[in-house]
């Protein structure tokens, strides 16, 4: 029996992978169940009581630089091209956002990944529907506190998009010669999870319904 050549083993596995994640495209996640944090895990010096479920809704309360990933039932959820649908509810001067491409990590900002923004009262001039440091809503934000809103997520190869109740708020195509805001070298496309930030001792926050669906 011949032994096959390098090149030959490599395009085989190059082609089982490709075939693995064409495989999970269309598939779609519920990332919270509405009753546990089953599949997601905390930094580790997020205060007691910041994440937690009450009547199937993830409530973020207070924080520092704090994060809760999702990490799915084996620790190792990651995601690449996507479709992600949360319902979301902001209180007055509460900032938080919704990270993706990130990896865990137990302690302060996520070193890889971009964060789309929460906020609408907080004194942070950066509003909800931007896409923060990159493609940012200034000043007025695209949803208002105490309502619940849909935040829209969708990413294709180096192309993000936001909607927030259905209204588009930020168009992004990544160049080939992106310079990542400075202090933020992991803000690029590559592939990771979901993370929610509990920005400060100040944040109230509401998450609900939050689904991704994995695109070709």
């Amino acid at each position: 029996m011949s032994t096959p050549s390098p090149l030959r083993t490599i395009l085989l596995a190059a082609g089982a992978l490709l075939l693995s994640a064409t495989a999970f495209a269309g598939e779609t996640i519920k990332l919270f169940d509405g009753k546990s944090l089953d599949g997601w895990k905390a930094t580790t010096t997020a205060p007691e009581g910041t994440y937690k479920v009450v009547d199937g809704i993830l409530q973020v309360r207070g924080g520092k630089a704090d994060h809760l990933f999702y990490v799915g039932a084996d620790g190792k959820a990651t995601f690449t091209n996507f479709d992600f649908k949360a319902k979301v509810k902001t209180y007055e001067k509460a900032n938080s956002g919704i990270y993706f491409h990130a990896q865990y990590q137990e302690k302060s900002w996520p070193k890889l990944g971009f964060e789309c923004q929460v906020n609408a009262t907080h004194t942070d001039k950066k509003k909800t529907g931007g896409l923060y440091a990159v493609r940012d809503v200034m000043d007025i934000p695209a949803a208002p506190d105490n309502v619940w809103f849909e935040y829209h997520i969708r990413v294709e190869g180096k192309h993000i998009q936001i909607w927030i109740d259905g209204k588009q708020t930020v168009d992004f195509t990544q160049p080939e010669d992106w310079v990542p805001p400075k202090g933020m070298e992991g803000r690029r496309i590559g592939s990771g999870t979901f993370a929610l930030q509990a920005h400060d001792p100040g944040c109230k926050v509401d998450y609900k319904d939050i689904v991704v669906e994995r695109l070709p």
